[in-house]
């Protein structure tokens, strides 16, 4: 198996809209990236109030003559144990990206990266054995880096088997591969297989 550089060139030649203006699209990818990180958050954080903190709802003294200040209930939000002001509360942080900015922003992000010569075509990849030690020897023949996106049609389960334990390394189908994923390694492989998929997300072949 060898890996051959993929170009503007190759990429036009497979019908995959490319973006050579470094100004379209940015914000796309930023809108996308934050949407998709936004999304990922729980929203589980939450501080009790004063009427939820477990106190006495007893006066802890008379109102007048202490020469104390006025108090109502130790769990006022000023005294140590009390309630929060405006604390955090259970939410939903997920932000919707219309379609049109979800393919504007992968057709910028993987642009960027051919642009930069960080993507690299093959013809197939495959391990037969399903063992992690083949899986490392072929990214080695490939001269591929420890962080590396794989991108094919679809994977058989010997080579997921083989790809698992290797941390840094993922492999993903070409429907399944999204903006951060272009973004976040250092290489990306793609098969021959995998482009018409790659090509339809980009609006290339519309």
């Amino acid at each position: 198996m060898s890996a051959t550089a993929f170009t503007i060139e190759s990429a036009k030649s497979a019908s995959i809209r490319v973006i050579e203006d470094e100004a379209q699209g940015t914000q796309a990818v930023h809108d996308m990236v934050t949407a998709m990180r936004a999304n990922r958050r729980s929203g589980t954080a939450c501080t009790r109030t004063r009427t939820e903190v477990a106190a006495s709802g007893k006066k802890p003294w008379r109102q007048k003559g202490t020469g104390r200040a006025r108090a109502g209930r130790v769990s006022s939000p000023i005294w140590r144990g009390g309630g929060i002001i405006f604390g955090p509360r259970p939410r939903s942080y997920a932000k919707s990206v219309n379609k049109r900015t979800k393919q504007l922003a992968f057709s910028k992000a993987l642009s960027a990266r051919i642009i930069a010569g960080d993507v690299v075509g093959v013809d197939s990849f495959s391990i037969a054995d399903g063992k992690t030690k083949s899986f490392v020897n072929q990214m080695s023949n490939l001269r591929m880096p420890a962080k590396t996106l794989i991108i094919s049609a679809a994977f058989d389960e010997k080579t997921y088997l083989a790809g698992r334990n290797v941390q840094k390394t993922l492999l993903m189908t070409a429907a399944e591969v999204n903006t951060e994923h272009l973004l976040y390694f250092d290489k990306i492989i793609i098969t021959s297989d995998a482009l018409q998929t790659i090509a339809a997300r980009t609006g290339g072949n519309a």
